[in-house]
């Protein structure tokens, strides 16, 4: 993907808060989204609704991390900082970092049989496979804190060095973030993340089965999948 110049990068950031908002995959005042320029990246201001963004009030933040310019950045400016930092070396295009509260991504950490797990969710269609990929779990710390960008890093680092790098991680009860070349891709990865979840909430007891490892193998070969 071609970067994005900051004017377009604004734009886009505020249509895909809002097309979220409208959807119901975001609510209130909860989420946020980055976009990384050449120059530093943009961040929507903290405690802002996704749905009703000015692209003027976007905050710009500098390559040493200093704020120059929109109103106060959101509270998660370390923990995009760093996604971008640990995923340079797997996914050198990644340029949004998208984080939402969904609601069944939500309900999901919260349940006490998932709360133990490694991952989010097991392979169970072949696009969550091949759009989204392995969700490590990261165990909850509070909004903001330092400990989980330190561990979202870990995470993408010991993914990527072990040949699955990884796309998307969940904060046990806060919400997913996940990272891609653009808003809209980002977009994308998070949607199918959000009715992977709502799968998995709505299967009856006993859950379904993973895809097979022969499976996820063809879609390896056949699409690419980062499994």
């Amino acid at each position: 993907m071609t970067s994005l110049t900051e004017s377009r990068a604004r734009e886009e950031i505020c249509r895909v808060g809002r097309s979220l908002f409208e959807r119901g995959y975001v609510h209130a005042t909860a989420g946020n989204i980055s976009v990384k320029l050449d120059d530093g990246f943009l961040i929507t201001p903290t405690d802002a609704c996704l749905g009703f963004l000015d692209p003027a009030e976007l905050a710009f933040v500098d390559l040493q991390g200093r704020q120059t310019s929109g109103e106060r950045a959101s509270k998660t400016l370390a923990l995009h900082s760093r996604i971008y930092k640990a995923a340079a070396p797997f996914d050198p295009m990644t340029r949004c970092v998208l984080h939402t509260h969904s609601t069944h991504c939500v309900a999901l950490s919260l349940q006490e049989a998932v709360a133990s797990h490694e991952e989010l969710l097991p392979a169970i269609t072949p696009y969550f496979v091949m759009k989204v990929g392995h969700v490590p779990l990261i165990p909850y710390h509070r909004p903001g804190a330092v400990a989980a960008a330190d561990a979202v890093a870990e995470a993408i680092e010991q993914y990527g060095t072990s040949g699955r790098p990884i796309r998307a991680v969940m904060l046990q009860r806060l919400g997913p973030n996940v990272w891609q070349d653009s808003p809209a891709s980002a977009m994308a990865v998070l949607e199918e993340l959000e009715e992977t979840a709502k799968l998995w909430l709505g299967a009856t007891s006993p859950k379904p089965c993973a895809l097979t490892e022969p499976q996820i193998e063809e879609l390896r070969r056949t699409f690419h999948a980062r499994w």
